[in-house]
């Protein structure tokens, strides 16, 4: 199993963005002392909920600072980016780095993100679609057209291009149902999200279906990842991790449903269902809920590593995505988090297989 750590740039305590940025930018590069491998910064616009609005610029500076560490974005939030312009700055990320870019794109779900930039929230999924195509065709292709709703593109070639061949790995964030199938289908692989709702006690029949829809398209679930979204956290007893953790944990999720209250006006709410979908994320801010389902792993060394290998059991997980620096948790605390877990919670699961199949669902 690999390790990863996402990165929203949060700041809830009323520090200065200059000290948010350090403290962010000292945990990406110490990374990798710590035995993570990979770091997956979120785009977010316009509030204390994470201001990381350029993943790619991020990463850039990272990459100057590492040298094996996997650059992930956790995600691109494609209707917010002309899809030329993501391919371009990934390209040559992935030139900069030695090829280590891991692209990680969504659909976006906050609304207020975009109104900001003028966008009709309610055409994102259709605006997902052609950016994703669109940013294959200019990776792979020498000279490229597109004529889709959104985008017209005549006769391009886009340079420079990426060093993986025939591109960087890309991943899709997959919340609704539907979209683990529709992950399967583009022959990506899969980022699901307990943080966001997937239970991780019944998730089990939808990664089967993404896996279902691999095969159906010619593609080997075995030569795909599947990587969970969990905060987790890490110290010396149970009782100190769930002390340092439990409002941290809480702040994100009240900050959540803030930014997720549907836009005044009827003309103004989106299609889609991710209202419903904050609305019930809020119920699950019980503690002892949300430690079932497996948004939260929070415990000592041998409880964290008891229950990663529960999740891997469950999912089969490849790539375990950590968030540990949230809510404004004191820096000195992720530190030893990380340190803790380099040191007594991945020998213990590191051994568990990579791109295991689920198990059979009844």
């Amino acid at each position: 199993m690999r390790f990863g750590q996402l990165h929203l740039f949060e700041n809830p305590m009323g520090r200065t963005e200059k000290e948010i940025v350090d403290e962010q930018f000292d945990i990406m590069v110490r990374a990798e002392e710590f035995g993570y491998d990979s770091i997956w910064p979120a785009e977010h616009h316009f509030s204390e909920y994470g201001y990381c609005a350029s993943p790619a610029v991020t990463l850039a500076a990272l990459a100057t600072r590492t040298q094996n560490l996997r650059l992930g974005t956790g995600v691109v939030v494609l209707p917010l980016n002309h899809p030329v312009r993501v391919a371009e700055d990934y390209a040559i990320l992935d030139l900069l780095s030695g090829g280590r870019v891991d692209l990680g794109v969504g659909r976006g779900y906050q609304p207020h993100e975009f109104a900001g930039y003028g966008i009709d929230q309610s055409r994102s999924r259709d605006m997902f679609y052609e950016a994703v195509e669109i940013i294959q065709k200019a990776w792979t292709e020498e000279r490229f057209s597109y004529e889709g709703q959104f985008y017209q593109i005549d006769d391009l070639s886009v340079r420079p291009k990426p060093l993986q061949k025939p591109h960087p790995p890309v991943w899709m964030a997959s919340i609704s149902p539907e979209t683990f199938q529709l992950c399967g289908r583009f022959g990506f692989n899969l980022m699901c999200a307990p943080v966001f709702g997937f239970d991780v006690n019944r998730g089990a029949a939808q990664i089967e279906e993404y896996r279902e829809a691999l095969r159906q398209h010619g593609r080997d679930p075995a030569q795909h990842e599947v990587a969970g979204l969990i905060m987790t956290y890490v110290a010396e007893t149970t009782q100190q991790a769930q002390e340092d953790f439990r409002e941290a944990v809480m702040w994100w999720y009240r900050t959540f449903a803030k930014y997720m209250a549907p836009p005044k006006g009827r003309d103004a709410v989106p299609t889609y269902d991710y209202y419903t979908r904050a609305r019930d994320m809020m119920e699950l801010v019980d503690w002892d809920a949300i430690v079932h389902a497996g948004a939260v792993v929070c415990g000592s060394p041998d409880e964290v590593a008891e229950r990663i290998a529960e999740i891997h059991d469950l999912c089969g997980i490849t790539h375990y995505l950590a968030w540990t620096r949230i809510g404004g948790l004191a820096h000195k605390k992720v530190l030893r988090s990380m340190e803790l877990m380099r040191d007594k919670v991945m020998p213990q699961v590191r051994h568990l297989g990579e791109r295991s199949p689920a198990k059979p669902t009844g």
